[in-house]
């Protein structure tokens, strides 16, 4: 076996630990995980940098499925191609279907119980907050303008006050970015399409939601 291919086979391995690590270890799923996965692929692993954390998630959230779940793929395939994203993606799926499988026995068992309830809905309004820190990252890459502000901010609206479905913003929001930085380039504006990449430092520990 060729150092390139033990390489690979490490990497894979890396994959399948962290992502199986990180289903078992988050509440709340989607939006509210991806702290998580930020800490482990960027700071901790530096898979990523931090400014492809917004693309990881815009790629995630336009195409069909779970966020997370997409974002292990787009993790996987950036490191280690197909087979990465397979593993990444059973990895990060096999742990939480087993817990979920075993929680909805016991909740039909204990759902009469006041405890339960009363358990559930403080898990929720601890989502909440997740789904909160997560916008504002995505928010701190993605909004860098008064163009990209004002997107954000009628999508928002839209989502708000009015029946729209996401996918139309979703489609949306392509067409209406191209066409604004099209014009801008056409009067001789300046247009960025990134933010320029800052020196990284090691965010605060946020604490560890487990199980």
């Amino acid at each position: 076996m060729s150092v390139k291919q033990k390489e690979y086979i490490k990497m894979l391995t890396q994959l399948f630990v962290v992502f199986l690590k990180l289903g078992p270890s988050t509440f709340g799923g989607g939006y509210a995980m991806i702290t998580a996965i930020e800490r482990e692929i960027v700071d901790k692993k530096a898979w990523l940098k931090p400014n492809e954390v917004g693309d990881m998630i815009s790629v995630s959230a336009s195409a069909p499925g779970g966020v997370v779940v997409n974002s292990a793929a787009f993790v996987g395939y950036r490191l280690a191609g197909i087979l990465g994203a397979i593993i990444s993606v059973i990895a990060i799926t096999l742990p939480t279907f087993l817990i979920v499988l075993s929680l909805s026995i016991l909740g039909m068992m204990f759902q009469d119980v006041s405890k339960m309830n009363a358990a559930l809905k403080g898990v929720h309004a601890a989502i909440v907050a997740l789904i909160i820190v997560a916008a504002f990252k995505v928010g701190k890459t993605s909004i860098m303008d008064s163009s990209t502000l004002f997107i954000a901010g009628l999508s928002t609206l839209l989502l708000l006050f009015t029946s729209l479905h996401s996918l139309y913003l979703i489609l949306g929001g392509p067409i209406v970015g191209v066409t604004i930085i099209s014009i801008k380039r056409a009067l001789g504006l300046s247009a960025p399409t990134e933010k320029e990449e800052e020196s990284h430092q090691s965010e605060l520990n946020y604490p560890e939601y487990y199980i």
